[in-house]
């Protein structure tokens, strides 16, 4: 089978442990070194809980987007990595993101965590800002039995050339994260599932002309959850939003998989709204956690 990216990526890291291990100088007893003997390993949070997660935040994008954005990834303790998998090609586009999970070993999420602080999530120097308008940040959120530690770097994945305006502590430390999110959001294999998420979140707004595609008119669907439009999200933006769970997801979810980004929705008083899913990910709990 062919080892995809990010099995690749993981062997590296469980191959240079390896090497670690074998270089280290023997103590008095004759016995190698402990592993970590001046650096403890880290600690990592309960069974279940959040260890990494990679999201972006801001850049140029529309509010509905930045309240439903997912995640680029997120690494839990007990090995579930979650990510959002490939988007078919088709327009208008599913309703539902594809969002994915994928099991890695115990030892794998400790080396990833390792190597989170090994590439400065826990640090606080200046990464730079890049001469480059309306681009998205990348947020790296960390959490361990110590505490938890979030690093932010604009700009990260975007190419700026000799006249980004970077030092060479400020590109290595870019490059060091870019590292971590080649692995952590590299594409999984086989063994990646589809996520069926406990809660829905869902982001809506009321329908307008816009949203109509006169070459493509599509169907409104009868909305059958909870009443809409839910909970105002953010002040000025319009949107408000909802869970949705229990014995109402199943209908849910059952209507937006016949459904695309362009379909309208109805409510039971007639009124026609725009809704966008985000499943909420193992460590949320509602539409607070939305919005980046």
């Amino acid at each position: 089978m062919t080892r995809t990216p990010l099995r690749a990526a993981l062997t590296v890291l469980a191959l240079l442990a390896l090497a670690a291990c074998a270089d280290r100088p023997a103590d008095d007893d004759g016995d190698a070194a402990s592993p970590g003997s001046s650096s403890p390993p880290v600690s990592l949070p309960p069974a279940g809980s959040l260890v990494l997660l990679v999201e972006h935040t801001g850049g140029f994008v529309t509010p509905d987007t930045t309240a439903s954005r997912l995640p680029l990834v997120g690494v839990y303790s007990d090995g579930r990595v979650v990510t959002e998998g490939p988007v078919i090609a088709i327009y208008p586009g599913p309703a539902l993101p594809n969002v994915q999970v994928t099991p890695i070993p115990g030892e794998t999420v400790q080396q990833l965590a390792e190597q989170a602080l090994a590439a400065g999530v826990a640090e606080t120097a200046d990464l730079g800002s890049p001469p480059i308008a309306d681009a998205p940040s990348t947020r790296f959120t960390l959490v361990t039995g110590e505490g938890t530690y979030v690093r932010e770097v604009y700009t990260l994945a975007e190419s700026v050339g000799a006249d980004d305006g970077l030092t060479p502590e400020q590109r290595a430390g870019r490059a060091a994260l870019q590292e971590l999110l080649d692995a952590l959001t590299a594409t999984t294999d086989a063994a990646a599932e589809s996520y069926a998420p406990a809660t829905m979140a869902v982001v809506t707004r009321p329908w307008t002309d816009g949203d109509v595609d006169p070459e493509l008119p599509q169907p409104d669907v009868t909305w059958p959850g909870p009443p809409l439009p839910g909970e105002p999200l953010a002040a000025g933006l319009g949107l408000s939003c909802l869970t949705v769970t229990g014995t109402d997801l199943a209908p849910v979810l059952e209507a937006a998989a016949s459904a695309n980004a362009r379909t309208g929705w109805l409510a039971a008083d007639g009124s026609r709204w725009a809704l966008t899913f985000r499943p909420l990910l193992p460590h949320e709990t509602g539409c607070a956690d939305l919005g980046g």
